[in-house]
Protein backbone atom coordinates (compact mmCIF):
# COMPACT_ATOMS: atom_id res chain seq x y z
CA UNK A 1 0.00 0.00 0.00
CA UNK A 2 1.36 3.63 -1.11
CA UNK A 3 1.89 5.27 2.23
CA UNK A 4 0.58 8.68 1.15
CA UNK A 5 -3.04 6.55 0.81
CA UNK A 6 -2.80 6.77 5.00
CA UNK A 7 -1.03 9.63 5.71
CA UNK A 8 -3.04 12.45 6.86
CA UNK A 9 -0.67 15.26 6.39
CA UNK A 10 -2.98 17.59 3.93
CA UNK A 11 -6.01 15.78 4.02
CA UNK A 12 -8.93 17.15 5.42
CA UNK A 13 -10.49 16.35 8.75
CA UNK A 14 -13.82 15.64 7.30
CA UNK A 15 -12.52 12.74 5.35
CA UNK A 16 -9.52 11.05 7.51
CA UNK A 17 -11.89 10.93 10.40
CA UNK A 18 -13.75 8.67 8.43
CA UNK A 19 -10.95 6.03 8.38
CA UNK A 20 -9.01 4.30 10.93
CA UNK A 21 -5.52 5.13 12.13
CA UNK A 22 -2.65 4.08 10.36
CA UNK A 23 -2.08 0.96 12.87
CA UNK A 24 -5.61 -0.26 11.51
CA UNK A 25 -4.05 -0.85 8.10
CA UNK A 26 -1.04 -3.34 9.88
CA UNK A 27 -1.67 -6.87 9.69
CA UNK A 28 -2.97 -8.38 12.50
CA UNK A 29 -0.01 -11.18 11.80
CA UNK A 30 2.22 -8.39 12.21
CA UNK A 31 1.34 -6.48 14.76
CA UNK A 32 0.34 -9.99 17.16
CA UNK A 33 3.85 -11.15 16.04
CA UNK A 34 5.27 -7.44 17.89
CA UNK A 35 2.85 -8.11 20.60
CA UNK A 36 3.97 -11.37 21.48
CA UNK A 37 7.66 -10.34 21.42
CA UNK A 38 6.96 -7.39 23.57
CA UNK A 39 4.76 -9.87 26.08
CA UNK A 40 7.62 -12.17 26.31
CA UNK A 41 10.30 -9.57 27.07
CA UNK A 42 8.00 -8.20 29.44
CA UNK A 43 7.50 -11.39 31.36
CA UNK A 44 10.50 -13.63 31.72
CA UNK A 45 12.11 -13.30 34.97
CA UNK A 46 9.41 -11.19 36.51
CA UNK A 47 8.54 -11.11 39.70
CA UNK A 48 5.13 -10.58 39.25
CA UNK A 49 3.03 -9.56 36.36
CA UNK A 50 -0.32 -6.77 35.85
CA UNK A 51 -2.70 -7.59 33.24
CA UNK A 52 -4.17 -4.21 33.01
CA UNK A 53 -6.36 -2.56 30.43
CA UNK A 54 -4.60 -0.28 28.96
CA UNK A 55 -6.66 3.26 30.29
CA UNK A 56 -6.09 5.51 33.14
CA UNK A 57 -7.60 3.28 35.41
CA UNK A 58 -6.10 -0.09 34.70
CA UNK A 59 -2.65 1.54 34.35
CA UNK A 60 -3.17 3.21 37.77
CA UNK A 61 -3.66 0.10 39.28
CA UNK A 62 -0.04 -1.31 37.39
CA UNK A 63 1.80 1.59 38.97
CA UNK A 64 0.47 0.91 42.40
CA UNK A 65 1.44 -2.78 42.18
CA UNK A 66 4.96 -1.42 41.26
CA UNK A 67 4.79 0.97 43.92
CA UNK A 68 4.03 -2.01 46.36
CA UNK A 69 6.60 -4.10 44.99
CA UNK A 70 9.39 -1.02 44.95
CA UNK A 71 9.38 -2.16 41.01
CA UNK A 72 8.69 1.45 39.64
CA UNK A 73 10.60 2.97 36.86
CA UNK A 74 12.45 6.27 36.70
CA UNK A 75 10.59 8.80 35.18
CA UNK A 76 13.37 11.08 33.55
CA UNK A 77 13.71 9.04 30.34
CA UNK A 78 10.44 9.16 29.68
CA UNK A 79 9.94 12.95 30.44
CA UNK A 80 12.74 13.52 28.20
CA UNK A 81 11.34 11.29 25.13
CA UNK A 82 8.27 13.52 25.66
CA UNK A 83 10.06 16.69 25.13
CA UNK A 84 11.84 15.37 22.10
CA UNK A 85 8.25 14.25 19.85
CA UNK A 86 7.29 17.87 21.31
CA UNK A 87 9.94 19.45 20.00
CA UNK A 88 9.57 17.34 16.55
CA UNK A 89 5.78 18.50 16.92
CA UNK A 90 5.66 14.34 15.85
CA UNK A 91 1.47 13.84 15.78
CA UNK A 92 1.67 10.61 12.80
CA UNK A 93 3.43 8.47 15.19
CA UNK A 94 1.55 9.07 18.45
CA UNK A 95 -2.03 9.08 16.07
CA UNK A 96 -1.46 5.70 15.18
CA UNK A 97 -4.18 3.73 17.24
CA UNK A 98 -6.64 1.51 15.72
CA UNK A 99 -9.47 2.61 18.63
CA UNK A 100 -9.50 -1.26 19.57
CA UNK A 101 -6.36 -1.73 21.43
CA UNK A 102 -4.29 0.82 24.03
CA UNK A 103 -2.14 2.47 21.90
CA UNK A 104 1.83 1.43 22.49
CA UNK A 105 3.43 3.33 19.30
CA UNK A 106 4.12 7.10 20.77
CA UNK A 107 7.04 5.87 22.78
CA UNK A 108 8.48 3.16 22.12
CA UNK A 109 9.36 2.72 18.10
CA UNK A 110 12.32 4.93 17.75
CA UNK A 111 15.47 3.56 17.82
CA UNK A 112 16.64 6.29 19.87
CA UNK A 113 14.60 6.37 22.18
CA UNK A 114 15.34 6.13 25.92
CA UNK A 115 12.71 4.25 27.24
CA UNK A 116 12.49 1.74 23.97
CA UNK A 117 13.46 -1.06 26.41
CA UNK A 118 10.84 -0.16 29.32
CA UNK A 119 8.86 -2.58 29.47
CA UNK A 120 12.04 -5.23 30.22
CA UNK A 121 13.17 -3.07 33.01
CA UNK A 122 10.61 -3.60 35.88
CA UNK A 123 10.58 -6.89 37.85
CA UNK A 124 6.32 -6.61 37.75
CA UNK A 125 5.95 -6.95 33.80
CA UNK A 126 3.16 -4.83 32.36
CA UNK A 127 1.21 -6.20 29.53
CA UNK A 128 -1.76 -4.01 28.45
CA UNK A 129 -4.72 -5.66 27.11
CA UNK A 130 -8.29 -5.43 26.07
CA UNK A 131 -11.53 -6.44 26.73
CA UNK A 132 -11.27 -8.51 23.89
CA UNK A 133 -7.75 -9.93 24.69
CA UNK A 134 -8.03 -11.31 28.04
CA UNK A 135 -7.42 -15.06 27.09
CA UNK A 136 -4.67 -14.14 25.19
CA UNK A 137 -2.90 -12.29 27.84
CA UNK A 138 -2.88 -14.94 30.05
CA UNK A 139 -2.00 -17.29 27.58
CA UNK A 140 0.96 -15.38 27.16
CA UNK A 141 1.67 -15.22 31.06
CA UNK A 142 1.11 -19.11 30.97
CA UNK A 143 3.96 -19.56 28.24
CA UNK A 144 6.64 -17.09 29.30
CA UNK A 145 6.49 -16.22 33.28
CA UNK A 146 8.65 -18.62 35.81
CA UNK A 147 6.86 -20.19 38.57
CA UNK A 148 5.33 -18.68 41.08
CA UNK A 149 4.87 -15.34 40.29
CA UNK A 150 1.98 -13.30 41.32
CA UNK A 151 -0.29 -12.53 38.71
CA UNK A 152 -2.99 -9.47 39.19
CA UNK A 153 -5.24 -8.63 36.69
CA UNK A 154 -6.71 -5.20 36.60
CA UNK A 155 -10.23 -3.70 34.59
CA UNK A 156 -11.25 -6.11 32.63
CA UNK A 157 -13.81 -8.62 33.02
CA UNK A 158 -14.62 -11.87 31.05
CA UNK A 159 -17.90 -11.83 29.13
CA UNK A 160 -17.95 -15.67 29.87
CA UNK A 161 -15.69 -17.34 32.11
CA UNK A 162 -15.43 -20.47 29.67
CA UNK A 163 -13.34 -18.08 27.25
CA UNK A 164 -10.79 -17.67 30.25
CA UNK A 165 -11.45 -21.05 31.56
CA UNK A 166 -8.27 -22.94 30.11
CA UNK A 167 -4.78 -20.37 30.69
CA UNK A 168 -6.32 -19.26 34.20
CA UNK A 169 -7.22 -22.90 35.06
CA UNK A 170 -3.59 -23.92 34.32
CA UNK A 171 -2.38 -20.40 36.13
CA UNK A 172 -3.88 -20.93 39.53
CA UNK A 173 -1.58 -24.52 39.09
CA UNK A 174 1.71 -22.28 38.50
CA UNK A 175 1.46 -18.97 40.17
CA UNK A 176 1.81 -18.11 43.61
CA UNK A 177 -1.46 -15.76 43.61
CA UNK A 178 -3.69 -14.37 41.62
CA UNK A 179 -5.44 -11.41 42.53
CA UNK A 180 -8.06 -10.05 40.23
CA UNK A 181 -9.30 -6.12 40.83
CA UNK A 182 -12.21 -5.07 38.65
CA UNK A 183 -15.47 -2.39 38.95
CA UNK A 184 -17.11 -3.85 35.58
CA UNK A 185 -20.74 -5.45 35.84
CA UNK A 186 -19.76 -9.00 36.33
CA UNK A 187 -21.64 -12.16 35.37
CA UNK A 188 -22.40 -14.24 38.49
CA UNK A 189 -21.75 -17.38 37.23
CA UNK A 190 -18.51 -15.72 35.84
CA UNK A 191 -16.91 -14.27 38.88
CA UNK A 192 -18.24 -17.37 41.09
CA UNK A 193 -16.25 -19.89 38.59
CA UNK A 194 -12.96 -17.97 38.99
CA UNK A 195 -13.06 -17.67 42.47
CA UNK A 196 -14.01 -21.06 42.94
CA UNK A 197 -10.51 -21.51 41.31
CA UNK A 198 -9.08 -19.45 44.77
CA UNK A 199 -8.29 -16.38 42.46
CA UNK A 200 -8.71 -13.44 44.58
CA UNK A 201 -11.47 -11.47 42.59
CA UNK A 202 -12.54 -8.22 44.38
CA UNK A 203 -14.94 -6.19 42.33
CA UNK A 204 -16.33 -2.89 42.92
CA UNK A 205 -19.82 -1.06 42.89
CA UNK A 206 -19.32 0.03 39.16
CA UNK A 207 -20.80 3.23 40.01
CA UNK A 208 -19.20 3.88 43.29
CA UNK A 209 -15.74 3.34 42.56
CA UNK A 210 -13.08 2.61 39.54
CA UNK A 211 -10.23 -0.10 39.61
CA UNK A 212 -7.93 1.95 40.75
CA UNK A 213 -10.04 2.38 44.43
CA UNK A 214 -10.62 -1.05 44.53
CA UNK A 215 -6.42 -1.67 44.05
CA UNK A 216 -6.03 1.31 46.11
CA UNK A 217 -7.97 -0.75 49.17
CA UNK A 218 -6.91 -4.21 48.51
CA UNK A 219 -3.41 -4.40 48.27
CA UNK A 220 -1.30 -4.99 51.35
CA UNK A 221 0.84 -1.56 50.98
CA UNK A 222 1.29 1.66 53.17
CA UNK A 223 0.51 3.76 50.30
CA UNK A 224 1.06 7.85 50.70
CA UNK A 225 -1.74 10.59 50.19
CA UNK A 226 -0.91 10.87 46.65
CA UNK A 227 -1.98 7.37 45.70
CA UNK A 228 -5.49 8.22 46.89
CA UNK A 229 -5.78 11.31 45.26
CA UNK A 230 -5.18 9.34 42.33
CA UNK A 231 -7.46 7.33 42.44
CA UNK A 232 -9.91 9.50 43.23
CA UNK A 233 -9.12 12.27 39.95
CA UNK A 234 -8.86 8.52 38.06
CA UNK A 235 -12.75 7.51 39.22
CA UNK A 236 -13.57 11.14 38.11
CA UNK A 237 -13.07 10.53 34.85
CA UNK A 238 -14.20 6.74 34.57
CA UNK A 239 -17.67 7.59 36.49
CA UNK A 240 -18.09 10.02 34.39
CA UNK A 241 -18.23 12.58 37.30
CA UNK A 242 -16.67 15.36 35.83
CA UNK A 243 -15.50 17.64 38.78
CA UNK A 244 -11.65 17.68 38.97
CA UNK A 245 -10.25 19.22 35.71
CA UNK A 246 -6.99 17.06 36.41
CA UNK A 247 -8.97 13.90 35.42
CA UNK A 248 -9.18 14.60 31.91
CA UNK A 249 -5.38 15.04 31.46
CA UNK A 250 -5.45 11.91 32.72
CA UNK A 251 -7.81 10.66 30.79
CA UNK A 252 -6.41 11.66 27.32
CA UNK A 253 -2.53 11.01 28.79
CA UNK A 254 -3.41 7.48 28.89
CA UNK A 255 -4.63 7.25 25.78
CA UNK A 256 -1.65 8.85 23.75
CA UNK A 257 0.95 7.28 25.98
CA UNK A 258 2.25 4.36 25.70
CA UNK A 259 1.22 2.15 28.81
CA UNK A 260 4.76 1.69 30.23
CA UNK A 261 5.24 5.42 29.98
CA UNK A 262 1.78 6.37 31.63
CA UNK A 263 2.16 3.91 34.66
CA UNK A 264 5.83 5.60 35.34
CA UNK A 265 4.56 9.13 35.10
CA UNK A 266 1.88 8.61 37.33
CA UNK A 267 3.38 6.68 39.39
CA UNK A 268 6.53 9.31 39.96
CA UNK A 269 3.90 12.43 39.95
CA UNK A 270 0.14 10.98 40.84
CA UNK A 271 -2.17 13.30 39.43
CA UNK A 272 -0.22 16.18 39.29
CA UNK A 273 1.21 15.38 35.89
CA UNK A 274 4.64 17.44 34.96
CA UNK A 275 4.69 20.32 32.74
CA UNK A 276 6.22 18.75 29.96
CA UNK A 277 3.31 16.15 29.93
CA UNK A 278 0.52 19.06 30.24
CA UNK A 279 2.33 20.70 27.41
CA UNK A 280 2.23 17.39 25.25
CA UNK A 281 -1.88 17.11 26.37
CA UNK A 282 -1.97 20.58 25.62
CA UNK A 283 -0.75 20.31 21.95
CA UNK A 284 -2.91 16.95 21.23
CA UNK A 285 -5.86 18.33 22.39
CA UNK A 286 -6.19 20.53 19.42
CA UNK A 287 -7.05 17.81 17.16
CA UNK A 288 -8.83 16.40 19.39
CA UNK A 289 -11.22 18.89 20.18
CA UNK A 290 -11.21 19.51 15.88
CA UNK A 291 -12.42 16.03 15.57
CA UNK A 292 -15.11 15.72 18.63
CA UNK A 293 -16.80 18.83 16.79
CA UNK A 294 -17.05 16.75 13.61
CA UNK A 295 -18.76 13.76 14.99
CA UNK A 296 -21.20 16.12 16.80
CA UNK A 297 -22.25 17.55 13.66
CA UNK A 298 -22.28 14.10 12.55
CA UNK A 299 -25.00 12.96 15.18
CA UNK A 300 -28.45 12.11 14.08
CA UNK A 301 -31.25 11.21 16.83
CA UNK A 302 -33.77 8.40 16.69
CA UNK A 303 -36.25 7.82 19.10
CA UNK A 304 -36.46 4.03 20.77
CA UNK A 305 -38.95 3.54 22.96
CA UNK A 306 -39.07 6.67 25.36
CA UNK A 307 -35.70 7.16 24.60
CA UNK A 308 -33.88 9.74 22.66
CA UNK A 309 -31.02 7.77 20.64
CA UNK A 310 -27.29 9.70 19.34
CA UNK A 311 -25.86 8.21 16.54
CA UNK A 312 -22.78 9.25 15.43
CA UNK A 313 -19.95 8.08 13.60
CA UNK A 314 -15.62 9.34 13.09
CA UNK A 315 -12.74 8.88 14.94
CA UNK A 316 -13.09 11.09 17.89
CA UNK A 317 -13.11 11.11 21.84
CA UNK A 318 -15.91 8.90 22.49
CA UNK A 319 -17.17 10.47 25.80
CA UNK A 320 -16.70 13.98 25.25
CA UNK A 321 -18.66 13.81 22.30
CA UNK A 322 -21.19 11.74 24.00
CA UNK A 323 -21.31 14.50 26.77
CA UNK A 324 -21.89 16.94 23.45
CA UNK A 325 -24.72 14.61 22.84
CA UNK A 326 -26.11 14.56 26.12
CA UNK A 327 -26.51 18.13 26.40
CA UNK A 328 -28.26 18.60 23.41
CA UNK A 329 -31.32 16.44 24.61
CA UNK A 330 -30.11 12.86 24.13
CA UNK A 331 -30.43 10.11 26.81
CA UNK A 332 -27.92 7.62 25.23
CA UNK A 333 -25.78 8.19 22.70
CA UNK A 334 -23.99 5.92 20.34
CA UNK A 335 -20.33 6.60 18.66
CA UNK A 336 -19.39 4.52 15.79
CA UNK A 337 -15.69 4.08 15.14
CA UNK A 338 -14.42 3.52 11.36
CA UNK A 339 -12.33 0.92 13.02
CA UNK A 340 -15.31 -1.26 13.22
CA UNK A 341 -16.36 -0.94 16.89
CA UNK A 342 -18.44 1.56 18.93
CA UNK A 343 -18.88 3.13 22.12
CA UNK A 344 -22.79 3.54 24.05
CA UNK A 345 -22.85 5.96 26.51
CA UNK A 346 -26.26 6.31 29.03
CA UNK A 347 -27.49 9.15 31.18
CA UNK A 348 -29.57 9.27 34.58
CA UNK A 349 -32.42 8.37 31.87
CA UNK A 350 -30.99 5.48 30.39
CA UNK A 351 -29.00 2.74 32.51
CA UNK A 352 -29.48 -0.01 29.62
CA UNK A 353 -25.66 0.71 27.90
CA UNK A 354 -24.61 -2.88 29.05
CA UNK A 355 -27.19 -4.61 27.91
CA UNK A 356 -27.52 -3.06 24.31
CA UNK A 357 -24.31 -3.84 24.28
CA UNK A 358 -24.58 -7.18 25.33
CA UNK A 359 -26.84 -8.28 22.30
CA UNK A 360 -24.10 -6.88 19.85
CA UNK A 361 -20.74 -8.73 20.97
CA UNK A 362 -20.10 -6.53 23.59
CA UNK A 363 -20.26 -5.29 27.66
CA UNK A 364 -19.52 -3.04 29.86
CA UNK A 365 -21.43 -0.73 32.80
CA UNK A 366 -25.09 0.44 32.77
CA UNK A 367 -24.00 4.17 31.49
CA UNK A 368 -20.77 2.95 29.48
CA UNK A 369 -19.93 0.05 27.29
CA UNK A 370 -18.74 -1.30 24.32
CA UNK A 371 -19.55 -3.73 21.02
CA UNK A 372 -17.99 -4.60 17.78
CA UNK A 373 -20.92 -6.34 15.89
CA UNK A 374 -19.62 -9.40 14.20
CA UNK A 375 -20.64 -7.74 10.74
CA UNK A 376 -17.10 -7.17 9.13
CA UNK A 377 -16.19 -10.66 7.20
CA UNK A 378 -14.02 -8.73 4.70
CA UNK A 379 -12.50 -5.71 3.36
CA UNK A 380 -15.48 -4.35 0.83
CA UNK A 381 -17.22 -4.78 4.24
CA UNK A 382 -15.03 -2.34 6.06
CA UNK A 383 -15.04 -0.24 2.91
CA UNK A 384 -18.65 -0.19 2.69
CA UNK A 385 -18.55 0.76 6.69
CA UNK A 386 -16.59 3.83 5.85
CA UNK A 387 -18.06 4.91 3.03
CA UNK A 388 -21.74 5.23 4.65
CA UNK A 389 -20.33 5.85 8.04
CA UNK A 390 -21.08 2.75 9.47
CA UNK A 391 -24.73 2.41 7.90
CA UNK A 392 -24.46 -1.40 8.72
CA UNK A 393 -23.17 -1.30 12.93
CA UNK A 394 -25.46 1.71 13.41
CA UNK A 395 -28.29 -0.35 12.17
CA UNK A 396 -27.86 -3.55 14.52
CA UNK A 397 -26.64 -1.79 17.44
CA UNK A 398 -30.24 0.47 17.23
CA UNK A 399 -31.86 -2.99 17.18
CA UNK A 400 -30.51 -3.96 19.80
CA UNK A 401 -31.78 -0.72 21.58
CA UNK A 402 -35.09 -1.65 19.73
CA UNK A 403 -35.05 -5.31 21.72
CA UNK A 404 -33.80 -3.67 24.90
CA UNK A 405 -36.99 -1.24 24.76
CA UNK A 406 -39.26 -4.09 24.45
CA UNK A 407 -37.57 -6.21 27.85
CA UNK A 408 -37.86 -2.86 29.75
CA UNK A 409 -41.13 -2.30 28.17
CA UNK A 410 -42.12 -6.09 29.68
CA UNK A 411 -40.54 -5.76 33.01
CA UNK A 412 -42.20 -2.53 33.62
CA UNK A 413 -45.52 -3.81 32.61
CA UNK A 414 -45.37 -6.81 34.77
CA UNK A 415 -44.25 -4.67 37.84
CA UNK A 416 -47.45 -3.00 37.30
CA UNK A 417 -49.50 -6.01 37.13
CA UNK A 418 -47.50 -7.31 39.58
CA UNK A 419 -48.85 -3.70 42.14
CA UNK A 420 -52.31 -3.86 40.65
CA UNK A 421 -52.65 -7.65 41.80
CA UNK A 422 -51.26 -6.87 45.30
CA UNK A 423 -53.54 -3.78 45.56
CA UNK A 424 -56.37 -6.06 44.97
CA UNK A 425 -55.60 -8.60 47.31
CA UNK A 426 -55.46 -5.77 49.98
Amino acid sequence: MDDDLIDEAGTPRSRYTRLPGKGFFYPDSLDEERAETRAKEAIEGSEAVVIADGDADGLACAAMIREAYDAALDAADFEAAIEARLDADDEDDADDETDDEPDESSADDADADPTADAHTQSPVGLVAAGPYSIDTSLERVLAYADDDIDLFVCDLCPDDYEWIAEPLEALVESTDSIRWFDHHQWDAEAAAAVRDLGVDLVVGESDEECTADVALRSLDHAFDDRWAELAAVTRDHDLWIKEDPRSDDLADYSYWAGSEEYATIVGAYGADLPETVRAYVADRRVEKEARIAAAVDRAVTHEVGEWTVAVTYGRCSQNEVAEALREAGADAAVIVKPAGSASIRGSEGFRHAHEVAGKVNGGGHPQAAGCKPDIYDDMLDYAQHWTTEGQACKRVILAAFEAVAEEVAAADAADADGVSAADADE
